[in-house]
């Protein structure tokens, strides 16, 4: 079970590197990395087990930010009509987006970094992804509102792309023009 102390923080190298494909059919030790990246997402919201263990919640977590510079991603969350995303994949890939922008109004927060960064951080409304299951399914996923931008976080992770990259410097709180602000 990954723990805290397992996940890398702001400063560290592999933080800042473009992830590597991982090899299809994934290997048994790649397979174990992605089941243990969605099993975090999944026990630091489980209020017991996240108190228990001294995990900090959070919504998605990408493979760089334990250390292995490989293309996974796992994200857990429910949209604002409730609808639950879980999702472990490998090599996702963002293939269509919305010109339209949308940001969190809250600002996005990020597992490897222990600082409170406010600001706006612009991405797109509506994104396509496509990647690979832990089952070895190809999907192809149409996102919108947090699941979108969660899945732009997790992708930038793989990218060597940090959520503050995108905040305006000289005005964090500048309102994205004709973008949608959504309350989490």
């Amino acid at each position: 079970m990954l723990m805290m102390d397992d996940i890398i923080r702001d400063g560290h190298p592999t933080l800042r590197k473009t992830a590597v494909d991982v090899a299809m059919p994934p290997s048994e030790e790649d397979r174990k990395i992605l089941e243990s990246l969605l099993e975090y997402v999944k026990n630091s919201q489980n209020p017991e087990v996240s108190s228990q263990y001294g995990l900090r919640p959070g919504i998605g977590l990408a493979a760089p930010q334990i250390n292995v510079s490989k293309r996974m991603i796992a994200i857990h969350l429910h949209d604002d009509k409730g609808n639950l995303y879980s999702y472990a994949l490998y090599n996702p890939k963002i293939v269509s987006h919305s010109v339209e922008k949308a940001y969190l109004v809250s600002g996005e927060g990020c597992l490897s970094v222990d600082d409170d960064i406010p600001g706006y951080v612009g991405r797109f409304a509506r994104i396509t992804v496509k990647g690979i299951t832990l089952e070895g399914e190809e999907v192809k996923l149409r996102l919108k509102g947090l699941p979108a931008i969660c899945f732009q976080h997790e992708i930038d992770h793989l990218n060597g792309i940090m959520f503050y990259d995108h905040i305006n410097k000289q005005d964090p709180f500048k309102p994205i023009e004709g973008a949608i602000a959504i309350e989490r």
